[in-house]
């Protein structure tokens, strides 16, 4: 095993020797390309330069004018007298010089920021302009500027203009090292220096050609690239042709010159296969194409940003190479799809895919190549590994024994999905199949097929082996399952369906540091056999503590834990005996790994494999070190009231922004010069004054608000790039003004306004009560006479008032005379009724049984009661009292009510004394269903409803 694994350490090294050395471009895979298309920058064909200023923005010369880019928005500007420009260069002041057909000047941004074009021809005399043709390059030379043309090229110096005549016909320029060189088509390349041209010698033989490019090579070379002729080097006065395979690649496709990536690599423009990038001794580390992503195979031009990536301007479109990314890949264009394993072995990269095991030389350059399909293995591959020096692929189509680009052996027929060692048996092996698991033994150096496990049918790919268990994540739950002791059944099967009662359900199964753990909500788990519990590794569990919630965990041969968390992966990487967390450099990954399956194949430190839904990924960690920096945040449009300020194109920024009143819909777009995967750069925005706490981070890069009211507000905007790095924040601020009618001077004038009013009134109210004073004492005088005359009449009706309540007071007095005789005979009559149940109760006593003296007595005893009874007239005397008390009440109703009878007047009456209705059936000597029924007619008489109380309404009359 370790043999083999020094053995892949040494193929390695020299393949990636320049990798290790320069750290930048990679020959394993291809960089992540972006294209813009036309329609995205909506420009014209053909991009012919490319250049960046200060604040990272992008400046690209189109046929139809010049296009800035900011990492959100396309702009576009045109010269004054054409359209096509073909050169571009920004200088350190930020001008931005371009050059088209008869035209050259600068682009300046005016106080709002906007880029006005600013033309240089007035300095050339006017003869001369008709015959400038297209100005195809600008180089900053000697604090000047230089514009080269076909006939002649004008060098701006101190706002002065020379022009450089052409001895025969200027081709190309180029500047190198600070030195500038032309190309005649009569002299072969002129060095310009002290104002006059100076022939190269030996480089005349480049006069049947076009030179597109002039890049520097080590020991004060030049490489020369040429249309046609292909690839040259020159070095002390002689031309040789670079003999390398980049220039045999280039003589295939013609050059459109080319550019160097820090003296270390060199890019080289075709007509008709893309662009190679190789090294300085000619070696292709790179070729990408229209089969490998680019939108056109014709590249114009390539620049190098400031981050160290490619843009290239195609005869149609744009695109963007991430090469300084940590990050390649192998897709489409080397014909492989979904991958679930990879591993190298025996100098082969495998990759297990949905479409069967595919296979790519591990010692050669895989710029061209595509995988290879490994014979007998097309169908569903799940798994590729080298078991002591073996490869084993578990297939749909059973378990595969692979040897170099064949199938050799089906060990068994059934699917697999893996297949593990039984540690303490390192001679045998279980692997996982549609049908349960199955044990393969080594047989001198062969692993063979033994038998099927039996007592258990389930399987999956999550699964792990200990010395006396097999442990199945299936469904939710965690099977346990012993062998027996030949291997052939299982004597136990148990079935966890949690690890505690804390921490319910399983996240998963894995092997760490050797042993098998068990992990959920990012708690792991080791199960004591003796005690048969699973207990916390809190050591293990506080490496994820401010993790989120992982999937999937799995150890890479070096010790580094690789997790996933929903559709995202991060690593915990092992530097001596300590884990670092990093997940920021696989945000790029998200959504593209493989549900339930991850793939990490780790050769050394500087190369990984992730498996992809749509490839093979390459990570160089050491590269990510160097490559996520700290974004950059811009707020490039401000706009209010039909005007806008474009920010961050060289102007001077003012600190703050004064806005009427009128202008308070306001209008803010941001950018950022981060070109890497804009797909995820989300952008967090702030208004002080206005909003409460941060917007969510999103990819709108627009905000707009309305109705300020006024006062002062400083927007803040921060961006995070697909790395999850954030920027630091960037503001403006800005006032509304209040309208006019709450202005400070608006305010004074109203405080004005007000002094002059109370003046006025004031003088007017004096004025008034000088001609009132007059009126008012005459006024007094007749008020006077009018309150003595009143007062006497109050005297005489307070006289009458007197007599009045003395009158009063005696019908009180009668009234409360009466009322005093009702209740004495309404006692008088209750007595009467009392001695009346006397009497009927001697009735009823048998005489017949007395003597003659006790009936005697008896008989004249009822006799004086029934006098009594007789002679008292209290009930007539009582209805005289009733009326005479209750006579206003009585009159009252009788006025409101004219058809009411006098035996309803009675009822009312003895209603509003409140006697019952057994008093009132005595009193009006009917009975209690009579009483009942006079109410009942009462109330209709009345026309009350069912809800209305009688008596209520009785005492309110």
């Amino acid at each position: 095993m370790m043999n083999n694994f020094k053995k892949k350490i040494t193929s390695f090294a020299f393949l990636f020797f320049i990798t290790t050395v320069f750290g930048q471009v990679k020959n394993i895979g291809l960089p992540d390309i972006k294209n813009y298309t036309r329609s995205d920058y909506k420009g014209g064909t053909q991009n012919w330069a490319i250049d960046q200023d200060k604040n990272g923005n992008l400046y690209f010369a189109n046929n139809n004018g010049l296009f800035q880019f900011d990492g959100t928005t396309w702009r576009s500007y045109k010269m004054s007298n054409a359209d096509a420009i073909r050169c571009v260069k920004i200088d350190p002041s930020g001008k931005i010089y371009v050059g088209g057909y008869n035209e050259f000047g600068y682009f300046e941004p005016n106080e709002k920021g906007k880029l006005i074009y600013h033309s240089l021809t007035h300095l050339v005399t006017k003869a001369k302009i008709k015959n400038i043709d297209f100005i195809w390059k600008i180089h900053l030379f000697n604090k000047g500027v230089v514009f080269q043309a076909f006939s002649k090229a004008f060098y701006l110096k101190n706002n002065t203009i020379q022009t450089i005549k052409a001895p025969k016909r200027f081709q190309f320029s180029f500047l190198v090292n600070g030195r500038l060189y032309l190309q005649d088509i009569a002299n072969g390349l002129l060095e310009y220096k002290n104002n006059t041209l100076h022939a190269l010698p030996g480089t005349k033989q480049l006069n049947t050609t076009e030179v597109w490019s002039i890049v520097p090579l080590p020991n004060q070379k030049l490489l020369i690239a040429t249309l046609n002729k292909g690839l040259f080097t020159y070095s002390n006065a002689a031309l040789q042709p670079w003999n390398t395979e980049t220039n045999a690649f280039i003589k295939k496709n013609s050059s459109l010159g080319g550019i160097a990536i820090k003296n270390k690599f060199i890019i080289i423009n075709t007509v008709l296969n893309g662009i190679v990038v190789c090294d300085t001794n000619g070696k292709i580390i790179q070729h990408i194409n229209h089969k490998k992503g680019l939108q056109n195979n014709t590249v114009l031009t390539s620049f190098i940003d400031n981050k160290n990536n490619i843009w290239l301007g195609l005869d149609n479109g744009i695109a963007f190479v991430n090469e300084n990314s940590p990050f390649t890949y192998f897709g489409f264009s080397y014909d492989i799809s979904t991958v679930y394993a990879s591993i190298v072995h025996n100098q082969n990269l495998y990759v297990a895919t949905n479409r069967g095991v595919f296979y790519h030389s591990w010692s050669q350059n895989f710029k061209e190549d595509v995988f290879q399909l490994v014979e007998g293995t097309t169908g569903q591959s799940w798994n590729i590994q080298v078991i002591d020096n073996q490869l084993l692929c578990g297939n749909n189509n059973g378990a595969l024994l692979i040897q170099g680009n064949h199938l050799i052996q089906t060990l068994d027929s059934k699917g697999y999905f893996g297949f593990k060692k039984i540690p303490g048996k390192e001679n045998f092996l279980i692997g996982s199949n549609y049908n349960g698991f199955a044990l393969f033994e080594k047989k001198g150096t062969n692993w063979t097929y033994r038998h099927q496990i039996s007592g258990f049918d389930n399987s999956s790919s999550t699964f792990e082996v200990d010395e006396e268990s097999i442990w199945l994540k299936k469904d939710g739950l965690l099977y346990q399952m012993t062998l027996s002791t030949d291997l052939k059944r299982y004597v136990r099967i148990k079935t966890h369906k949690e690890i505690t009662k804390r921490y319910s359900g399983f996240g998963g199964v894995q092997r760490i540091n050797g042993k098998v753990y068990f992990q959920t909500k990012n708690h792991f788990f080791k199960y004591s056999k003796e005690q048969e519990q699973f207990f916390e590794d809190k050591t293990m569990s506080a490496l994820f503590q401010k993790i989120p919630i992982v999937n999937l965990v799995y150890e890479d041969q070096l010790g580094n834990i690789w997790y996933t968390y929903g559709q995202g992966l991060g690593m915990l990487q092992k530097k001596d005996n300590r884990y670092q967390n990093s997940a920021a450099p696989f945000s790029n990954l998200t959504g593209e790994l493989v549900s339930d399956y991850l793939s990490i194949n780790t050769i050394d430190q500087k190369n990984i494999f992730i498996g992809l839904t749509n490839g093979l990924a390459h990570y160089n960690p050491e590269q990510a070190n160097r490559f996520v920096t700290i974004p950059k945040a811009y707020i490039r449009n401000f706009t209010f009231q039909k005007d806008t300020l474009l920010l961050g194109n060289g102007q001077k920024i003012t600190t703050k922004y004064t806005l009427p009143y009128s202008s308070n819909h306001v209008q803010f777009s941001f950018s950022s010069p981060t070109y890497e995967n804009l797909d995820n750069v989300e952008f967090s925005y702030k208004l002080e004054g206005f909003d409460e706490k941060w917007s969510p981070w999103s990819r709108m890069f627009t905000k707009e608000y309305t109705n300020l009211s006024e006062g002062t507000y400083e927007m803040k905007v921060k961006v995070r790039n697909s790395y999850g790095v954030q920027s630091k924040e960037t503001e403006i601020k800005f006032t509304v003004l209040p309208p006019w009618y709450r202005h400070f001077f608006a305010y004074i004038i109203y405080i004005i306004l007000v002094v002059v009013i109370i003046l006025y009134i004031q003088r007017t109210v004096k004025a008034k009560i000088r001609k009132n004073k007059y009126y008012e004492t005459v006024e007094q005088r007749r008020l006077y006479l009018e309150k003595e005359t009143k007062i006497r009449q109050e005297q005489y009706s307070l006289e009458k008032e007197i007599e009045k309540l003395k009158n009063d007071k005696l019908k009180i007095k009668i009234l409360a005379k009466d009322k005093e005789l009702v209740s004495n005979s309404l006692q008088v009559v209750k007595k009467n009724k009392i001695l009346n149940g006397i009497i009927h109760k001697l009735k009823e006593i048998n005489h017949e049984n007395l003597d003659d003296t006790l009936k005697a007595q008896f008989t004249k005893l009822q006799k004086s009661i029934v006098k009594e009874v007789n002679s008292d007239k209290s009930w007539k005397d009582l209805e005289k009292h009733i009326k005479n008390v209750h006579y206003d009440f009585l009159k009252r109703l009788k006025e409101q009510y004219p058809t009411i009878t006098p035996r309803e007047l009675d009822l009312a009456t003895y209603l509003l004394m409140n006697m019952s209705t057994k008093e009132i059936a005595e009193i009006m000597n009917i009975s209690n269903g009579g009483v009942e029924l006079a109410r009942y007619r009462l109330r209709k008489k009345l026309e009350l409803n069912k809800k209305e109380n009688l008596i209520g309404f009785l005492m309110k009359i």
